[in-house]
């Protein structure tokens, strides 16, 4: 009974210690920040220029991020809880002498006792965290930095109390709040725990020498750079924004102290479920999502409002770009929402790390997080007054946040590699490393060991696992395809909202994506092994943000150049550049006898993407998706209204899903890891070149077609509404790609792949046929028929060709390697399969600019697509020759193996 007394007091003295720590932080921050509002009106009474108001801004926050080393340091040696109620009074009497200033010297030396109210954080956590256990101070020392509201009650409050009785009003009634919180929490507070038990044991408090011995770790001074931006960013922008939003927006004081609190509640009040994240879910992927969101914030809020003038053939051509004040305060609503998850996130860190200094520690950073908002606005107005961008602020932080991000990654991948359990502390991001080895390695975002072909370990642990990635990856590539080809429908709707652009302008725009998409796989076919699937993954999905806004944003106006339209057309071939990364990421996941499926799932259903586009943009169009966010209407020729923008805003929140289930569910395979050197042995392959112009021959016709598709046929049959048939295109290609892998993985891909383009040249016929007689009743649908069994044949073409790369390899490398053993033979067939179905797969995607650029050059030329399908036509025989020759013919390499007259494992040894 007496223990559980005890318990329950000591439940209570803890309560109410964060409770007070957490109500006396807030008003610490209320008043640290006061020159945020006091400041604009100090700036009109005195003249000062936006360089001497960054000064005055920075002061009090220079005060308080350099005196919490000290700071801390104190609160471990003498307690937290006396240091706390010193700083409070201190910073008490500094704000209340403020009043007395009427220099800007005078108020600047006042303003380094303001800011003393800013070292109180370094002790507020020293003394938090020592009421709690490990496994519950993300929480607490979350709650505790809830405190950062105090910003928003300044930016709330303080100018409804400035417009009515002036600025020294405000610093008299924020000093006394201060004063009477000061003695409350030095009256109702105990001291911490270990305070008490050093104290009952005689012990004398460690030297301030010695609390300053981790400062030495590098690691520290990572943290801190992270505490820069979450924490330092943060009180910049509280700082800054009035007078942003006043100076872009051409706001009064009291509106823009209103929309600063947009920023600062969630900067704020969401640290406490940062906290709650980090204990449950490991600080380390909370840091990722805080950097990786804040990139793309960062980015978007620092284009300016810019003004185009392009001098054309007929006269000028302007148009301008610009943010909205809507659009502004939902993106650094997200921001600052971000942010407060990184503030708890890292000092999750530091009492796990440094359970003995705390103070110190927390202290060191806490001050360089405090420095940040001292130098941070004082850099905004040089950089304001030197550019005359209001945005630079924002650029500023963008490089920032990317540094702070890749510096993470690569320190991470460095720690994981390096760690042992006895020197690996016990954060929930690192519980792989404690427990037994045999667990570890499927607990962790990278497999250790992954043997897919051996049967015992797929059925047990190896399925499950790989059709999670497979799943995942899916959507991804489905997203990918849709970004990459929505040109292909935007193109023909451009010259119904005004855009008057030549037919052969139009191909370029549906051809473009293809030619960049290519390219950019030449280089995503080789970026799984170095950077990691997960990674790589999610970066790739989150890039296609980029061209999904251009888009949104440049159909809205007529007057938006063309070689404008030509960028973002080569910004949609991001998506194009996925297909070879995301091919070879899923082709590691899968036994060799699962990869036709596999891999034709993966494609297939990926694929499903464009005809989805093709099939969802007529349909978005034509009303308001987004509201007003998403912007006005346009008035077609016809007197209808439509939304062209939706075509790119419509994948924005699907992308933001798809890159966060990539990021969390998603693996990499340590086996898989491999320089572009060791995976450049491909290009000394035949088989490689040989697969390449196979692939072309299918998956380029695919996606040539899908791009080229549409505009062909609205061109020769301009009586027919062809949007209302040509998503079926590709949508009868993908399914047959992604349910055909089956085929192949039975009878054989080189079989398979012959008759393919037996059918396609019988495909191209019958298209020649139909528009040779394109004024006949039954044209359009012989036409249309003849298309759509084009399109099946390459998705049945896609399936089997790459079904073909992982057999031909398996094959080649005992005899091309003799010199490895059994299991490396396999990882080396495994290494090089991935990267040939990547390059071939660049390869191929050309397909995507030369067909749709081959109808508009034979259009231009000749008035007629013919000399482009015979062009076709005669590509497809030399498909054909080439599978013959190479593969299914009796001296052919696949030929035994096909027709089951050797088993594999003899075959290894007699192939040639």
């Amino acid at each position: 009974m007496i223990d559980e007394m005890i318990g329950v007091e000591e439940g209570n003295q803890q309560k109410q210690a964060l409770t007070l720590s957490t109500l006396a932080f807030t008003l610490c921050f209320a008043v640290w920040t006061i020159f945020s509002i006091i400041g604009i009106q100090i700036k009109e009474d005195l003249g000062l220029n936006d360089t001497q108001l960054g000064l005055l801004l920075g002061t009090p926050i220079l005060t308080g991020s350099l005196s919490r080393i000290v700071l801390g340091i104190w609160a471990d040696q003498y307690g937290g809880r006396v240091v706390f109620t010193g700083v409070m009074l201190a910073a008490a009497l500094a704000t209340f002498l403020l009043t007395f200033s009427d220099t800007y010297l005078m108020i600047l030396v006042a303003a380094l006792g303001v800011g003393l109210a800013g070292g109180s954080f370094a002790v507020g956590i020293s003394y938090v965290s020592k009421w709690y256990p490990k496994q519950k101070q993300g929480s607490a020392l979350g709650i505790f930095g809830v405190g950062n509201i105090g910003a928003a009650v300044t930016t709330f409050l303080a100018p409804m109390v400035l417009v009515a009785f002036g600025w020294e009003a405000v610093a008299k009634i924020w000093a006394s709040a201060l004063t009477i919180i000061a003695i409350v929490f030095f009256v109702f507070t105990k001291d911490d725990p270990n305070q008490v038990k050093r104290r009952l044991r005689g012990e004398k408090p460690r030297s301030f020498v010695e609390q300053l011995e981790p400062l030495k770790q590098v690691q520290v001074w990572r943290f801190s750079l992270y505490y820069f931006f979450v924490f330092g960013a943060f009180v910049a922008l509280a700082l800054w924004l009035p007078r942003y939003l006043m100076g872009v927006y051409g706001l009064d004081i009291k509106t823009a102290g209103l929309l600063t609190v947009m920023y600062t509640i969630p900067a704020s009040l969401f640290r406490a479920y940062g906290g709650h994240l980090s204990d449950k879910y490991g600080a380390r992927i909370i840091m990722y999502l805080t950097f990786g969101v804040s990139v793309i914030c960062t980015f978007m809020l620092s284009y300016p409002e810019t003004d185009y003038i392009i001098h054309g053939i007929r006269g000028p051509i302007t148009f301008s770009t610009s943010t909205g004040l809507v659009p502004f305060v939902l993106l650094i609503f997200v921001l600052g929402f971000f942010m407060s998850l990184g503030k708890a996130a890292v000092y999750k860190h530091i009492p796990v790390y440094y359970s003995d200094n705390v103070g110190a520690v927390g202290g060191l950073v806490g001050m360089v997080g405090g420095l940040g908002g001292f130098f941070l606005p004082i850099t905004f107005g040089v950089m304001s007054d030197i550019t005359g961008i209001w945005t630079s602020c924002f650029m500023l932080l963008f490089v920032i946040v990317s540094l702070s991000l890749i510096w993470m990654h690569f320190a991470i991948r460095q720690m994981e590699q390096k760690a042992l359990p006895e020197n690996m502390p016990e954060l929930p991001e690192m519980e792989e490393i404690h427990i037994p080895e045999k667990h570890r390695k499927y607990v962790s975002h990278t497999l250790e060991e992954w043997h897919p072909n051996d049967p015992t370990f797929w059925e047990t642990t190896g399925q499950k696992i790989a059709r999670r990635n497979l799943w995942i990856s899916v959507p991804c590539l489905l997203l990918a395809f849709s970004v990459w080809l929505v040109w292909s429908v935007v193109v023909a709707k451009l010259p119904s909202v005004g855009f008057m652009y030549t037919t052969n302008q139009l191909f370029w725009l549906a051809s473009v994506p293809g030619l960049s998409g290519a390219t950019l796989r030449i280089f995503y076919a080789f970026m799984v092994p170095i950077m990691g699937g997960r990674l790589w993954t999610t970066l790739t999905t989150a890039s296609l943000l980029i061209p999904a806004f251009g888009i949104g944003y440049a159909v809205q106006n007529p007057d938006t150049p063309y070689f404008l339209f030509l960028i973002l057309a080569l910004l949609c071939g991001l998506g194009g550049g996925n297909f070879a990364s995301s091919m070879a990421n899923i082709s590691f996941f899968f036994p060799k006898n699962e990869q036709g499926n596999a891999l034709g799932l993966n494609a297939g259903l990926g694929n499903v993407g464009v005809s989805i586009m093709q099939f969802a943009v007529p349909l978005v169009i034509t009303f308001s998706v987004f509201g007003f966010l998403g912007g006005e209407s346009q008035i077609t020729t016809d007197g209808s209204k439509v939304w062209l923008q939706n075509a790119g805003f419509i994948w924005v929140p699907f992308l933001i899903i798809a890159t966060v289930a990539a990021w969390a569910g998603m693996n990499d395979i340590a086996s898989a890891r491999s320089s572009f050197q060791e995976q450049s042995i491909i290009f000394s392959r035949k088989h490689n070149w040989v697969m390449c112009l196979l692939y072309t021959g299918t998956f380029g016709s695919f996606i040539g077609y899908s791009a080229g598709f549409p505009l062909l046929a609205q061109l020769q049959f301009p009586e027919v509404d062809i949007f209302k048939y040509v998503f079926l295109g590709p949508l009868i290609g993908a399914l047959s790609r992604a349910g055909t892998g089956w085929i192949s993985d039975k009878y054989g891909g080189g079989k398979v792949t012959f008759w393919t383009f037996i059918s396609m040249i019988v495909a191209v016929l019958g298209v020649i046929y139909f528009l040779y007689n394109k004024d006949q009743p039954y044209a359009f649908w012989g036409f249309f028929s003849m298309f759509i069994l084009l399109f099946f044949a390459t998705g049945v073409g896609n399936a089997s060709t790459f079904q073909m790369i992982p057999t031909i390899m398996s094959n080649q490398i005992p005899k091309l390697m003799p010199k490895l053993n059994t299991l490396e033979q396999q990882h080396q067939a495994e290494k090089e399969s991935a990267a040939i179905i990547g390059f071939t797969s660049a390869v191929a995607a050309y397909g995507a600019f030369f067909i749709p650029k081959s109808f508009g050059t034979s259009i231009s030329v000749t008035g007629s697509p013919m000399a482009a399908l015979w062009g076709f036509l005669i590509f497809y025989l030399i498909c054909v020759f080439c599978t013959w020759y190479f593969y299914t013919r009796k001296k052919g390499l696949l030929y035994d193996l096909e027709r089951n007259a050797l088993p594999e494992s003899e075959f290894q040894n007699t192939v040639n």
